[in-house]
């Protein structure tokens, strides 16, 4: 306190204009700290670092100028407090948000927050960095000093003209910001190219300001949705369908359909060898490698993750769906528990009688799957609730994936033949520091970047779950009668973390470009079909938009009438077109990124494209744009209750209930009796759990691989 009374403050300090001046200063400080600092906004020329470092002073002078309007002394000096909290809490959430996410919150992130925030923890500790105090120190200190009247509240209140003075120069300044704007990235707007282009151009507060306004219009459009939209839509599904191929077509026909999600997997991981201290190479994930080159396993190469802000939750709209999630937030979280659709466990139940399950060893309300996935049609959903997770077997993101898939096995074997299902795994998940103490089963990486180090002992981690769970299909009987997906979800690597990681895949900080970044976007897709022996590696680029009508196609199910927007990877007739969530795209001749085009080949970009390249480049990104547009008319105007021409009756979610499942489950098989065809039944009612085995957590990481 004695520090404080010692304080002079500058004369100006005790003024209210004087106070909103200064702490205008401060907020804008921030901003531009937080541009240059925490966001990668790509900066390519003066005259953008211009409007980079002016965007934040209108929206600012703007919104804290509302305090100037009141009169009353304390009630003026308290709003432009909150005022000045309320803006540095958007600023620095959308800070702790990009680390992770690449991405700056929108309307829709902020609605469903709530229910994902119950699956985060520790991880979010993390994302904070020691310089974090500096976004909140000059809020803390101003707030004491007007506590303890270091600062004096001016009595006299700002004149009316003063306060509209104000506001009407911030709204001219906006002017002039958005001309200079739409100077350097012409109907910025209209064709909202990226939010880094809004945050870049105009500034975190407006670009807020512009994704409530089209929240709102989206929220119009569904009231506002009619049959003629989902003729729209049909049209363009029936103009952009694939046929199957009649090598492939019914190839798996009457089998059980696993899904393997490998949580936060990229497809560098495969074949990867990384070397220790000594200099020893250590491969990361040999079953899976050994899955990938099998000749029983249809393994693609240029397959990429096409999710946005929904991350896991976009990759499981795709792969359920032929949906993309959505242009902000989470499908599963906004339209999930709200919308119809037409998804994989009710195409299967309703046209091949398939039970479907899914098994996750988190919490069911996480991304809300435990409300999605009755719209959806699943039959059953393990959550957390089924598993035995203790603090030993465990970490922030639910079971770890070796009890994980042991602890399944007795949900599994319950289940009526054919099924359905997908196993969740989460143990390679951020921020990779489950297997990095000591005695860790797996050399660590040597970076600058612990997130990275860590990254491929969890993976590796992973290959042994999953080796240990074929074993178990492999002697319960499963294994010759199903067909087994793997697929990564999305990049575990981050965009901004790739430039650490470069050198540990032969190459250099500062050659790293944006092409390398989409490079990375690749996850791995393999169809594992036990039996067949004309597998290999197939170099068809796609997404995970295609999985759906690939899986139905090969399942002998024709998706002629149902309203997809993937096409089959196996078809003659496939477009080899991937749209990514932002706009971008890439194709076996071109790569497009905002504006620049490179060639795919050979990752070469072209400076100075020809007119036929540029027309050429366009119509393909017209092409994407136009998927990307049908999938989000179809989810925002929630069209598909509409739709008649599938055949399908529509899904009541009413119908399905996630408690007491093993109690279900044992009904049907005595129901049943001997037509059961769930594994228990087969193995004489005698339980197959016995049958998997597998190494402790604590046994893994004194293992030493």
């Amino acid at each position: 306190m004695n520090i404080i009374k010692k304080i002079h403050m500058p004369k100006f300090l005790n003024t209210r204009l004087g106070l909103f001046g200064f702490v205008a200063v401060l907020l804008w400080l921030k901003n531009i700290f937080a541009y240059t600092v925490d966001f990668h906004l790509r900066i390519e020329n003066a005259f953008e670092y211009f409007i980079l470092f002016i965007n934040p002073i209108a929206s600012t002078f703007f919104l804290l100028a509302i305090a100037l309007y009141v009169r009353r002394k304390k009630a003026s000096y308290i709003t432009m407090m909150v005022l000045y909290f309320l803006l540095t809490l958007l600023l620095f959430s959308n800070v702790v948000y990009y680390r992770e996410f690449t991405d700056f919150i929108t309307v829709n992130t902020m609605l469903g927050a709530g229910k994902v925030a119950s699956g985060l923890g520790e991880s979010a500790l993390r994302l904070f960095r020691p310089y974090d105090v500096l976004y909140w120190l000059d809020f803390v200190i101003i707030g004491i000093l007007l506590l303890t009247k270091k600062i004096k509240m001016d009595e006299r209140p700002v004149r009316a003209r003063v306060a509209i003075s104000i506001s009407m120069l911030s709204a001219l300044f906006f002017v002039a910001n958005l001309t200079l704007a739409e100077t350097a990235r012409p109907q910025l707007l209209g064709r909202q190219f990226s939010r880094d282009y809004i945050v870049k151009f105009l500034g975190l507060n407006a670009f807020t300001v512009y994704d409530g306004v089209t929240t709102y219009q989206t929220n119009q459009v569904r009231a506002e949705a009619s049959e003629n939209d989902m003729d729209t839509v049909s049209d363009y599904v029936k103009g952009h369908y694939a046929a199957p191929n009649p090598d492939t077509f019914g190839m798996a026909k009457g089998k059980n359909i696993i899904y393997i999600h490998l949580e936060s997997f990229q497809q560098f991981l495969i074949d990867y060898k990384l070397k220790d201290e000594k200099g020893v190479e250590h491969v990361v994930t040999p079953f899976i490698n050994s899955l990938y080159h099998s000749n029983s396993t249809y393994s693609f190469d240029n397959f990429f993750h096409q999710v946005g802000q929904g991350k896991t939750s976009d990759a499981e709209t795709m792969f359920e769906n032929s949906l993309f999630g959505l242009s902000q937030g989470s499908l599963f979280t906004q339209v999930g528990g709200k919308n119809t659709f037409e998804a994989a466990p009710a195409i299967l139940g309703q046209e091949a009688g398939y039970t479907s399950a899914v098994f996750h060893g988190n919490a069911g309300n996480f991304w809300n799957r435990n409300e999605t996935y009755k719209h959806l049609g699943y039959n059953y959903f393990f959550d957390a609730n089924y598993y035995d997770v203790n603090e030993d077997n465990s970490f922030q993101y639910g079971l770890h994936d070796k009890p994980f898939f042991q602890q399944s096995a007795q949900y599994l074997e319950h289940l009526q033949q054919p099924f359905y299902s997908k196993f969740i795994a989460v143990s390679n998940h951020y921020p990779y520091s489950q297997f990095t103490n000591d005695e860790a089963g797996f050399p660590i990486a040597q970076t600058s970047d612990e997130t990275i180090n860590g990254y491929f002992a969890t993976a590796n981690y992973l290959d042994k779950a999953v080796e240990e769970f074929f074993n178990y299909l492999k002697a319960s009987g499963l294994y010759d009668n199903s067909v087994i997906v793997l697929y990564g979800d999305h990049y575990g690597v981050s965009t901004s973390r790739n430039q650490n990681l470069a050198e540990l895949l032969g190459k250099t900080k500062s050659t790293w470009n944006d092409y390398d970044n989409s490079t990375m976007q690749r996850v791995p897709y393999m169809i594992h079909i036990p039996g067949q022996t004309n597998g290999g590696i197939n170099h068809t680029y796609g997404g995970q938009i295609d999985a759906l009508p690939t899986l139905l196609h090969l399942m002998g199910i024709d998706t002629k009438n149902y309203i997809q927007m993937g096409q089959d990877l196996f078809s003659k007739d496939n477009s080899q077109l991937v749209a990514f969530r932002n706009g971008n795209y890439v194709s076996p001749k071109y790569t497009m990124l905002g504006s620049s085009i490179y060639e795919t080949a050979t990752g070469r970009l072209l400076e100075e494209p020809t007119e036929q390249e540029k027309q050429e480049a366009q119509a393909l990104k017209e092409k994407a744009n136009l998927q990307l547009e049908m999938s989000d008319q179809t989810t925002n105007g929630d069209l598909l209750r509409f739709y008649t021409n599938s055949g399908l009756t529509p899904v009541n979610p009413d119908e399905y209930n996630y408690k007491d499942q093993l109690k279900q489950l044992e009904k049907i098989e005595d129901e049943k009796g001997n037509n059961s065809t769930s594994v228990y039944s087969k193995n004489n009612n005698t339980s197959t759990v016995d049958k998997y085995h597998t190494e402790s957590y604590q046994n893994y990481l004194k293992s030493g691989n």
